[in-house]
């Protein structure tokens, strides 16, 4: 009798508890069975195993065989197993020695030959291995991936007889030394390739500063998905642990692309998208277009053509930052820090206010399609903007305005006062932080309360005005919110309306 214990990095949401293959043999007729949820990808990864092991020049124990993968409520998927299991029984039959594989992890599809295949999720795997201060053993095309996290012992394997070696001491293995991604963005389209569109300029540079939410409402082609393009080419770079947790996310839903570091994502899901779809979910649930959006822009485009429903589990969200999935198996979370973009037209046929009276949408029309979006979310966007039409011009236009290098050294600059302050974004201020650094002297708090119960405005909708307006003085290199700041601010609550 024989017992073996490999340790494996499971993949389940963006969190990797460990999971424990282990491996009894035993006298009898020769059989495997594998236990512990496996779905049905994992269990096949015994006529894979098998298959590698032989074309391996290795021996496959001819004993009754328990594959066991604990813990066993929690679900396995996907072949990233097949690397440890392999391990396991080889050292259970004595052909790989059991010391070696203290404290390693091992994670990796195997194909038939034994060569080993890149699974997902290897970078959370790699932050939790590094975390636990185990080394990791990837297929080597994951390296690069795993290789993101810094310290960690990694060794990468292109076959099953590579490991088998290593672990035999035959022809042992280097730490994967990584040749470094480039740290130059890709690039982004220019801000002033927009036409016209000065005060939607403007506010766009202010929704980046302060990290806002913004709605454009406008006529067709007058430039708001351009506008909504050019939001990520004003944002400043990701930091190294930003950057972590988004690559940590594109490692979870699909192969993460390595030409260069992560850049601040930009999502644009089509307003058919289902709720699970935006917000993350399923059977076994699985990042949905918010969480793929951290720290970077969700984009939704034709915004009440999304079905109100789906647009309602955004309101949580845009709040706290997170989306908690809840179950009857338990409960899972996952980071929704996204920075909300959104377009519409004024009205179903979409010329509302056009001058040439071009509208034909009556009264209820108009009302009932401004009511597919309500209140609640409408007071959690900061900016709303109309976007009028500019005069038609074929010829090239006369630039104007910032272009997107110098207005994003202007938000950059505002976010370092920020961070100097406060240490996040003036729209992740909670209330005490608000009451610290929004102070205004007794006339302007005034003068704003006012304001805003003539316009009736919520508390909630006043303190992002107030959020909003210390974006604008941090624009102005002011340590003071003056007039000037909370007028301008007012004023991106009221366009939408007129």
């Amino acid at each position: 009798m024989s017992f073996a214990v490999i340790n494996s990095r499971a993949q389940l949401g963006l969190d990797s508890p460990l999971v424990r293959v282990e491996v009894h043999l035993s006298g009898g007729l020769p059989s495997l069975s594998l236990v512990g949820l496996p779905e049905t990808a994992v269990r096949e990864s015994k006529d894979r195993v098998r298959s590698a092991i032989l074309n391996s020049n290795l021996n496959f124990p001819q004993k009754r065989i328990t594959l066991s993968l604990a813990p066993a409520d929690l679900p396995k998927d996907g072949g990233r197993f097949d690397l440890a299991i392999a391990t396991a029984l080889l050292a259970a039959s004595n052909q790989v020695p059991a010391s070696a594989l203290t404290e390693l992890e091992l994670l990796g599809e195997l194909g038939l030959s034994g060569h080993v295949r890149a699974v997902k999720g290897i970078l959370p795997a790699a932050l939790a291995a590094h975390k636990a201060g185990r080394s990791l053993v990837v297929p080597a095309a994951n390296a690069e991936e795993a290789a993101l996290v810094p310290g960690l012992t990694l060794y990468a394997v292109e076959h099953l007889q590579q490991l088998v070696e290593h672990l035999s001491g035959r022809r042992p293995l280097q730490p994967w030394q990584s040749a470094g991604l480039s740290t130059c963005p890709p690039p982004q389209p220019d801000l002033n390739q927009v036409q016209g569109q000065l005060a939607a300029k403007r506010a766009l540079i202010v929704a980046a500063a302060g990290q806002h939410n913004l709605l454009l409402s406008g006529p067709p082609g007058t430039g708001k998905t351009l506008l909504a393009s050019r939001l990520p080419g004003l944002l400043p770079p990701l930091t190294h642990a930003e950057a972590l947790e988004v690559a940590a996310v594109q490692s979870v839903t699909s192969r993460l692309p390595l030409n260069h570091w992560p850049a601040r994502p930009f999502r644009q899901p089509h307003h058919s998208a289902s709720g699970p779809a935006l917000v993350g979910g399923g059977s076994r649930p699985q990042p949905g277009e918010i969480t793929l959006a951290h720290h970077g822009v969700l984009f939704l485009d034709e915004l009440p053509e999304f079905d109100r429903k789906v647009l309602e589990v955004l309101r949580e969200p845009l709040e706290s930052g997170v989306i908690v999935i809840s179950r009857a198996a338990g409960r899972l979370q996952f980071p929704a820090r996204f920075q909300l973009v959104a377009a519409m037209n004024p009205c179903p046929c979409g010329y509302l206010g056009d001058p040439g009276g071009r509208c034909s949408c009556s009264q209820e029309m108009i009302q009932r399609y401004r009511t597919k979006l309500s209140g609640p979310l409408l007071d959690r966007i900061d900016l709303h903007v109309s976007v009028a039409r500019e005069p038609t011009s074929l010829q090239p236009h006369t630039r104007q305005g910032l272009d997107s290098a110098a207005a994003r050294e202007q938000v950059m600059a505002a976010r370092e006062h920020q961070q100097q302050r406060q240490g996040c974004c003036n729209s992740q201020l909670d209330l005490d932080s608000l009451h610290q650094h929004c102070r205004l002297p007794d006339s302007e708090r005034l003068w704003l309360e006012q304001a805003c119960e003539r316009l009736q405005l919520s508390l909630r909708a006043s303190h992002r005005v107030l959020k909003v307006a210390r974006t604008l003085a941090d624009l102005d290199h002011s340590s003071d919110i003056g007039r000037n700041h909370l007028a301008e601010a007012l004023q991106y609550r009221t366009q939408l309306n007129s």
